[in-house]
């Protein structure tokens, strides 16, 4: 039985800054030191691994590489506490820990013939970066509409910039950038993301809606969503940030009857509604 403790060496191949200043946000990309576990690695978007520097901690975070991306895994963190700062001390060539991949992912095995709407906010957008990416390598077995929303504070405060302008260029996915605040270097959509998808009113039928960022965003984006006429079990969001063991051993990341790391992290609306601590 393999140790669910045991953590996998791996070396990290390459630093992207995605948000320079006090609170930064870097994606790393790492390949495992065993190539069999390397080959071996699968998850679904929407799973997260716990990574970790030997001697300073762990850390959970969700992927945001797509299972597509072969050879590598990504994740993206911001630099808040002592192994999140440790680790954007780190250079490329250094080696840290992975485990997992933990929880439960998005089931876009179900969505194939759905219209998916993504709304993500800030560093939010990393799981649903992996959807969004997992959706486009497979665009053949996805017919539906793809939909992305993302916004941020300020221009500076973009993640994953450059992707989402690259993105803004297909014809097969439709793209609301957005910032709060209004910048005259900036000729995209200005307001908070709840307000801008409200405006774009996307259709409920057939569709699926996904959110990720902060509490404050998913709550009005869900409540914008059923102002749209979508039902409860149309939205989903991704809880990652409560998980803390990973296996369902501490406890420590319960809401109500549940466990973020054995029922989700990801939750379709329906099914945490109404436990208060889901989305705080």
């Amino acid at each position: 039985m393999i140790n669910p403790y045991l953590p996998n060496l791996a070396v990290i191949q390459n630093i992207k800054e995605e948000i320079l200043g006090q609170r930064s946000i870097k994606t790393f990309r790492v390949t495992f030191l065993d190539a069999a576990i390397q080959e071996s690695f699968t998850y679904k978007p929407g799973q997260c691994v716990m990574v970790g520097i030997l001697g300073e901690g762990e850390s959970f975070v969700a992927l945001s590489s797509s299972p597509t991306d072969n050879g590598y895994i990504e994740f993206t963190l911001m630099k808040l506490g002592k192994v999140t700062t440790a680790l954007h001390r780190c250079n490329p060539g250094d080696i840290i820990t992975v485990r997992g991949p933990y929880g439960n992912g998005f089931p876009a095995e179900n969505w194939t013939e759905k219209n998916i709407i993504c709304v993500g906010g800030g560093i939010g957008q990393a799981p649903l970066r992996s959807l969004i990416k997992y959706i486009i390598a497979n665009r053949k077995r996805y017919a539906g509409r793809l939909d992305v929303f993302y916004g941020a504070r300020s221009v500076a405060d973009l993640c994953f910039k450059e992707e989402l302008f690259e993105l803004e260029k297909r014809k097969d996915v439709n793209v609301y950038l957005s910032i709060d605040v209004k910048d005259n270097a900036w000729d995209r959509l200005v307001g908070f993301v709840p307000d801008v998808l409200l405006r774009a009113k996307p259709s409920p039928d057939s569709a699926i809606a996904i959110t990720c960022g902060p509490p404050i965003m998913i709550r009005f984006v869900v409540q914008n969503f059923l102002k749209l006429e979508f039902k409860e079990e149309q939205i989903y969001t991704t809880l990652e940030k409560k998980m803390k063991c990973g296996i369902g051993k501490c406890g420590r990341c319960n809401i109500g009857n549940l466990y973020v790391c054995k029922d989700g992290p990801v939750f379709s609306y329906d099914k945490i509604k109404n436990i208060p601590e889901a989305i705080e």
